[in-house]
């Protein structure tokens, strides 16, 4: 199928919002994108690539899950910074062939995230795959405003602060054995692929804790616990200890754990959950509620002076928690 560029562009245009107005001035079609930076702000800027046979499988992964998991995980580093999502630009390398009916079901999942997550498109890029290789690929940049000095880091964190996370480890990394293991055809089965096909963005938690200044540290947990929390204690030059019994772990099915699916394996070591992972100091404990706007808030453990990740198990043994979470030059769709 050949539509050409324009019409290719001009069918984004019409799928997802890019309508001129408040901080953006110009969006898709031109040349560049025109953002008038608000006072008293800060931007906040991040990517995110989205590659076939690397992080999805267009066998398993159904076209509008594509366009709305590949804007909601970049989004998540606006979540995990405090931020305010505003706008992001596309850019896309499709095969011919899927420049039809794919690209406009996966355009309707993108746009669904959009809306969700209120974001509006600035602009982007596309290419057509070379012949030799017709596999999609999206890069897909996100912007977002913070208060002035409010955006949270990574590398704050400090000896003495409680560990906390986010909605419940291990639920998407469960929909990605599901695939992986074939299982996901199964009917029975269909239920636990909605948090790998469609995951929750923290926005408004993280802006809460920004705003009310309760965490000293956060990032959002895209690669699994043990792989996220050795990078917050590393950037903090601080270690970590954590307790197995406090872990909010996924309800694994009598069925699929008869298949060796571990509960605490999965909450461990499982990511794309893009819950949020911060700390806070003890003066602040008391503040963390229960839940936040529908969204269980679990304290785990805490930040200890020295280096490395520790994890307490049930039975008080102590061991080192090395980072086993995704590595992205691991061959695994993800």
């Amino acid at each position: 199928m050949n539509i050409g560029e324009d019409k290719l562009i001009e069918r984004i245009r019409r799928r997802i919002p890019s309508a001129e107005g408040g901080l953006l001035r110009l969006g898709i079609g031109d040349d560049a994108a025109v953002v008038r930076p608000a006072p008293h702000a800060d931007w906040i800027i991040s990517c995110d690539q989205f590659l076939e046979d690397v992080h999805f499988l267009a066998a398993a992964h159904p076209p509008e899950v594509v366009g709305y998991k590949a804007l909601a995980r970049a989004t998540s580093d606006l979540a995990a910074m405090g931020a305010r999502a505003q706008f992001f630009l596309l850019s896309l390398t499709i095969p011919a062939e899927r420049a039809g009916r794919w690209l406009d079901r996966m355009l309707t999942g993108m746009a669904r995230a959009a809306q969700q997550l209120g974001l509006r498109l600035a602009g982007g890029d596309t290419a057509q795959s070379p012949r030799s290789n017709p596999k999609i690929g999206l890069s897909i940049t996100v912007i977002g405003v913070a208060e002035r000095g409010r955006a949270l880091r990574r590398s704050k964190a400090r000896a003495g602060d409680a560990i906390f996370v986010s909605g419940r480890l291990g639920a998407a990394e469960l929909g990605l054995e599901l695939i992986l293991r074939g299982l996901y055809r199964q009917r029975r089965w269909k239920r636990w692929l909605k948090p790998h096909y469609y995951p929750a963005i923290s926005l408004d938690l993280g802006q809460w804790l920004a705003r009310r200044r309760l965490a000293t540290a956060m990032m959002d947990i895209s690669d699994g616990l043990s792989t996220d929390l050795y990078r917050l204690c590393r950037a903090s030059s601080v270690g970590g200890r954590i307790y197995a019994r406090e872990i909010p772990c996924v309800a694994v099915p009598e069925g699929l754990r008869a298949r060796g699916m571990d509960e605490l394996r999965l909450a461990l070591h499982g990511g794309e959950d893009y819950g949020l992972l911060f700390t806070v100091p003890k003066s602040r404990i008391a503040q963390i509620p229960r839940a936040y706007r529908g969204t269980a808030l679990k304290r785990i453990g805490e930040i200890v002076r020295g280096r490395g990740v520790k994890l307490i198990t049930a039975d008080g043994q102590s061991s080192p928690l090395e980072p086993q979470g995704w590595d992205h030059f691991r061959q695994r769709a993800r």
